[in-house]
């Protein structure tokens, strides 16, 4: 498969999840792409939940969305709601669901400013 269609197929299962956060009620759903300036993912997924319980329905969902409509095994998975920020690594894209005030306490999007911007939903 050449590289064109590899980035593009990478951004189509990105925009998957990115639908499955939207459903679960996520705000400010940002997704950036970080190729070429991370040499561990292709994209990052910066999402809000308003609380304990959501952020784990959003992490629950996308393992949910892997395994069931994409066939992949499930995602590895950091962290705890109560901590206020979840990593959720889906190999070429990684999610970080975050509490109101963990999102505003690590400031990824600046932290990743270099990152092109390819969606933003709030």
């Amino acid at each position: 498969m050449s590289e064109e269609k590899n980035t593009l197929k990478t951004l189509e299962y990105a925009r998957s999840l990115v639908d499955v956060l939207e459903d679960k009620k996520a705000e400010d759903i940002v997704l950036l792409d970080v190729q070429g300036l991370s040499s561990f993912t292709d994209y990052f997924i910066i999402a809000t939940g308003t609380s304990d319980r959501q952020l784990d329905a959003l992490a629950d969902g996308l393992a949910e969305h892997m395994r069931k409509n994409l066939r992949q095994k499930s995602p590895r998975i950091q962290g705890q709601p109560a901590g206020g920020w979840i990593l959720v690594d889906c190999r070429d894209v990684i999610a970080h669901l975050f509490s109101p005030a963990q999102r505003q306490r690590y400031k990824l999007e600046e932290l990743w400013n270099e990152a092109k911007t390819v969606l933003r939903i709030q």
